[in-house]
């Protein structure tokens, strides 16, 4: 994955949907009865699955439960006080005597301090004394022997709604082990930033990776919890087994509307303007070119030493989620990008761009491009000068196809 951030349509009693989380519940244990959620929220009143809690407590009820969660599985609640709390799902349910044994965390962690593609290890939770196990690394799906014991699992964590971005390989894995082990897998949804966008090339099949694990085109337009019923209704569980899937559906939420997130998804997607470019600067990874790591505005900026001297620069250093970053302590010019309009597309033009500034274009792509692309295809057509319309006129069969089999699974407007 490669990513950080921020973040209405009530929705048929007969669509169940759900998802779980950790912290420490001895703040809210004696007070329980008097928290309560109010139907309006801030981001317009939408209610994520997890405050949608009615639909999926009694479902945890007299059973033994995992969570695949981290930072951004949180709730927003109003103390009698009216002040807003925020909750980590860990906590809530813990609060709320639901019988947590474990915690499974994806890419960068359960608290989601772990730079991108960083090994993480399995350990416990200082704050519940909770085991916490690994889904990253060479552990990306969980173990007979870690599941064994529980009788559900909640899934809930923030996705971006680009294909690249690893929490749907997660869920991809997650869903393939509880059908395995007959356990029911329960999905929290969350609203997807990009919820309205759905563009770029589909992935194909030979250029299946991690990063990659679904034939879908870089900007779905899908929450998780749709993703999560297109996975099981299209057969791409391994030998095609079937998740015994429950999701629990965000409330008083439509794909267009903006949603920003309380919680950064990762290190590097710091705030609304990052996680709205990401799928388009995300391509820079694989190619010579800094997304910004480094510094205090990832995936907003662009640039590298081989590019043009300009008037804007920036010099990575060691940070938070970047503790190696791309040209650390080099010089780079490029495009600052924190002010440019909000993007609808998967915008191909900085990279167009970048491409044909760079002083050796030999140099400007790696293996990993192919990946993030999914086809091979995209890099031939901007080697080969091919135009940004002409490019897009080469995923419009995909996506035709894909945007028909997407209705099957979508439980928003």
């Amino acid at each position: 994955m490669i990513s950080n951030l921020v973040f209405k349509n009530t929705v048929l009693l007969s669509v169940l949907l759900i998802v779980s989380c950790s912290s420490s519940g001895k703040n809210i244990e004696n007070r329980e009865n008097k928290i309560k959620i109010t139907s309006e929220k801030p981001n317009q009143g939408i209610q994520t699955g997890a405050e949608n809690y009615t639909a999926y407590l009694p479902l945890l009820k007299d059973k033994k439960v995992g969570i695949v969660t981290n930072q951004t599985g949180v709730l927003n609640y109003y103390s009698p006080e009216e002040t807003q709390v925020n909750l980590n799902i860990v906590d809530f349910l813990l609060a709320k005597k639901i019988n947590l044994q474990k915690i499974f965390a994806p890419e960068h962690g359960f608290r989601g301090t772990a730079d991108a593609g960083e090994h993480v290890v399995d350990g416990k939770d200082t704050k519940t004394g909770l085991p916490i196990i690994s889904l990253y690394g060479d552990n990306k799906k969980p173990k007979a022997e870690q599941l064994a014991g529980l009788d559900v699992l909640v899934f809930d964590l923030q996705d971006v709604g680009a294909r690249f971005y690893t929490y749907i390989s997660s869920l991809h894995y997650i869903m393939e082990a509880c059908a395995e082990n007959n356990i029911q897998l329960i999905v929290l949804d969350r609203p997807n930033p990009n919820g309205n966008i759905v563009d770029g090339p589909s992935l194909e099949k030979e250029f299946t990776s991690f990063v990659g694990m679904h034939p879908i085109p870089i900007l779905h337009g899908m929450t998780i919890g749709e993703h999560a019923q297109m996975i099981n209704g299209e057969k791409w569980l391994k030998n095609e087994v079937k998740c015994k899937l429950t999701v629990i559906p965000c409330l008083n939420y439509k794909h267009d509307m903006f949603y920003s997130l309380p919680m950064k998804p990762s290190p590097n997607l710091p705030n609304d303007q990052a996680i709205n470019l990401y799928a388009s600067l995300c391509l820079f990874e694989g190619t010579n070119v800094s997304v910004g790591r480094g510094t205090e505005k990832q995936f907003q900026i662009y640039g590298s030493p081989f590019l043009p001297k300009s008037e804007f620069s920036f010099t990575p250093i060691p940070n938070f989620g970047a503790k190696e970053p791309l040209y650390k302590n080099q010089l780079c010019y490029g495009e600052d990008l924190t002010k440019a309009a909000k993007v609808s597309k998967l915008e191909l033009k900085w990279i167009i761009k970048a491409y044909n500034e760079t002083s050796d274009k030999t140099k400007f792509f790696n293996p990993f491009f192919t990946k993030l692309s999914g086809t091979k295809k995209l890099q031939q057509q901007i080697e080969a000068g091919t135009s940004d319309t002409d490019i897009r006129k080469s995923w419009e069969k995909g996506l035709k196809d894909f945007k028909e089999m997407r209705k099957k699974y979508l439980i928003y407007e």
